[in-house]
């Protein structure tokens, strides 16, 4: 009987510790844009950096002005899971970008960082505009109507 429990004890243990095992410790994540924006953009120089050292520190950029050329702008955004009242939906975590202005022999003149905090939101007007050009004529819904109907059969 005291051997029946000692190995009942025994499986519990040992399923306790494979169910634990699978636990995570680190928390899942996903990234996109360059990694650790914040700290490769400390180490450029303004007036002495130039396009291969930013090149060389962090890469090529992920767009470009549309006006110029010289104006190069970096991403970072991290997304991870919420905690159990957020029901797993992702959070954003860091939402870095970075804006590198260079003159025109390419040394860099100006570097503008925003994270997440300091980004404006974009308030956006509730009212409705009514398109004169798209709204039909009688004629025109009637047609198409009759045309859907000859096609259905």
């Amino acid at each position: 009987m005291f051997f029946q429990i000692k190995n009942h004890i025994f499986i519990l243990y040992i399923l306790l510790c494979l169910f634990f095992s699978a636990c995570q410790l680190k928390e899942p994540h996903k990234n996109h844009g360059i990694l650790f924006l914040k700290n490769r953009s400390d180490t450029l120089e303004v007036n002495k950096s130039n396009k291969n050292d930013i090149l060389r520190i962090i890469g090529q950029p992920h767009t470009t002005s549309i006006n110029d050329e010289n104006i190069w702008i970096y991403f970072e955004r991290v997304l991870t899971k919420g905690k159990y009242h957020k029901l797993g939906k992702n959070i954003l975590k860091t939402n870095n970008i970075l804006i590198v202005k260079f003159d025109k022999f390419g040394i860099l003149k100006e570097k503008q960082f925003f994270d997440k905090n300091s980004t404006e939101v974009v308030e956006f007007s509730d009212k409705y505009t009514e398109n004169d050009l798209s709204k039909r004529s009688f004629m025109e819904k009637f047609l198409n109507s009759l045309k859907n109907k000859m096609y259905k059969k």
